[in-house]
């Protein structure tokens, strides 16, 4: 069975590479949290803390990675947009 291998633009390896860290660090915020939550407890002070930081630590990461795609995305139309008024035949 033969796989078409994806032919990856420099905008998609760049999207996909902060996709695959900003889900690293989402898997570790949690891991982390579980760990804490095992060793302190489920309830409490501290399992309350860990609960907010976590959750702040992936809205920055999830946040920052949006942030990436939609900039990719405008650069992209900025860039073809002036090429094709550039190189444009008339």
């Amino acid at each position: 069975m033969t796989e078409k291998k994806k032919s990856y633009t420099p905008q998609d390896l760049l999207k996909d590479t902060s996709k695959s860290a900003s889900d690293i660090v989402n898997t570790t915020a949690d891991t982390a949290n579980k760990i804490v939550k095992t060793v302190s407890g489920e309830g409490g002070i501290v399992g309350k803390v860990t609960d907010a930081s976590t959750d702040l630590v992936k809205g920055v990461s999830n946040t920052s990675n949006k942030a990436i795609g939609k900039t990719v995305d405008t650069t992209s139309n900025v860039f073809k947009g002036a090429s094709d008024k550039i190189f444009k035949k008339r």
